[in-house]
């Protein structure tokens, strides 16, 4: 090698260039308060207080004004997740030319994209499968496979419910659902010319007013055994509580997507009743209480239902029993947030450099093992994520895959 520096360097550009290739659902959400933790050693500390727009109500028909307190919602984006593959070489193995693109790219193929490939992978599959549990509204019927755009158009739907911009749209689906659909509508999934260029990895095409990609990472979501005949036990369920009592209690889990009899979502702005129940999502699961998002509110700027279920009323869930489905997303880009923070460089200038490309910071560090003749190498990854707006989201399943 000519020298370590230039190694460590180019192994760092190496994995930021394969890591922005391989992330198809990172790569579309909103990055906008990367920028926030993007300090050495995210010295803002681990979280951030992300402000939510005010909502109002109108007055009508009087002159006398009734005025309104601001009442700001606040979530908090948390930098707590990491990521790490470590590795080992032995003398041998780093004999390369650095400055020749032929021994960079056989390095690279050999050792950085594998390993920055099951990185992504992993941290992907985390932030796909939190993002889809965060997600309360669901389109599609369970036991009906996704063959045309029906499902998409009922999600597209969902997030209009929500007031979610018309532009930033994706969905994220499975190869197998994907083959379907594409099957059924073929001549929809015709790329435009700068679709065509496949920019980012699992990008297929844009139709019905959304990019689609396929990702193997998609979550499943298992229903249990006691999905039927389920009512509320709770006669003090009332507006803004966030646990409800249900009769039963086999096999509920979070992440599972329910409607209460008699309780309709609303215009966020008007809050006319839609003809649609309102669906919520299960966040946490104690014997036969459920915890359960959005909160239930049946009146002021924030209201969400038309009313609250009364006690004993229906509580259905969006599985059968005992039954898997993979959950396609659609989502506008700021529903989920994905943010990375600068680890701190250690060991010394030239055993440890820092990337960071589209948001995303990589540390690359290594050191040397004299004993074993080694050399030891880390890329780490520092991140958090949230879900600041999950109505502008919407699942999709059809037919159960176990």
């Amino acid at each position: 090698m000519a020298n370590t520096l230039k190694f460590i360097d180019m192994v760092a550009r190496e994995a930021q260039a394969i890591a922005h290739e391989k992330t198809a659902f990172i790569g579309t959400v909103d990055r906008q308060y990367d920028d926030s933790f993007a300090k050495t050693g995210a010295k803002i500390g681990s979280s951030l207080r992300v402000r939510k727009p005010n909502r109002y109500t109108v007055s009508e028909d009087t002159r006398v004004m009734d005025v309104q307190d601001q009442d700001e919602e606040t979530q908090t984006v948390t930098i707590s997740k990491r990521a790490m593959v470590p590795m080992r070489f032995n003398a041998d193995e780093l004999t390369l030319d650095t400055d020749s693109r032929e021994d960079i790219g056989r390095f690279s193929k050999r050792y950085i994209e594998p390993a920055m490939s099951v990185l992504m992978s992993k941290v992907e599959s985390n932030f796909l499968t939190y993002a889809t549990k965060a997600t309360y509204n669901l389109a599609g019927t369970a036991g009906s496979a996704i063959a045309n755009l029906v499902v998409p158009g009922a999600a597209r739907a969902k997030l209009n419910q929500g007031l979610a911009p018309k532009g930033d749209r994706c969905i994220q689906m499975d190869s197998v659902t994907m083959g379907g659909l594409v099957n059924g509508v073929a001549a929809y999934f015709n790329p435009s010319g700068d679709i065509s260029k496949q920019f980012r990895e699992g990008l297929v095409a844009r139709t019905a007013m959304a990019d689609y990609y396929e990702n193997e990472r998609c979550y499943t979501d298992t229903y249990g055994s006691d999905v039927t005949s389920v009512t509320i036990n709770d006669a003090s369920f009332v507006s803004g509580d966030t646990v409800v009592t249900i009769t039963g209690s086999t096999g509920h889990a979070v992440g599972q997507v329910i409607t209460f009899a008699g309780c309709y979502a609303v215009h966020p702005e008007t809050k006319v009743a839609y003809p649609n129940l309102q669906q919520f999502v299960i966040t946490a699961v104690a014997t036969n209480d459920l915890t359960i998002s959005p909160t239930p509110i049946t009146s002021g700027a924030k209201q969400n239902v038309s009313a609250m279920p009364s006690n004993g009323a229906a509580v259905t869930f969006a599985g059968a029993t005992s039954a898997s489905y993979v959950n396609s997303l659609m989502y506008h880009k700021e529903a989920f947030q994905f943010v990375t923070a600068d680890l701190p460089l250690l060991g010394g200038a030239e055993n440890c450099t820092r990337k960071v490309q589209d948001g995303i910071s990589l540390r690359v560090w290594f050191d040397g093992d004299i004993r074993n003749d080694e050399l030891l190498m880390r890329i780490d990854l520092l991140y958090g994520m949230a879900a600041l707006r999950p109505e502008w989201a919407c699942r999709m399943f059809g037919a159960a895959n176990a």
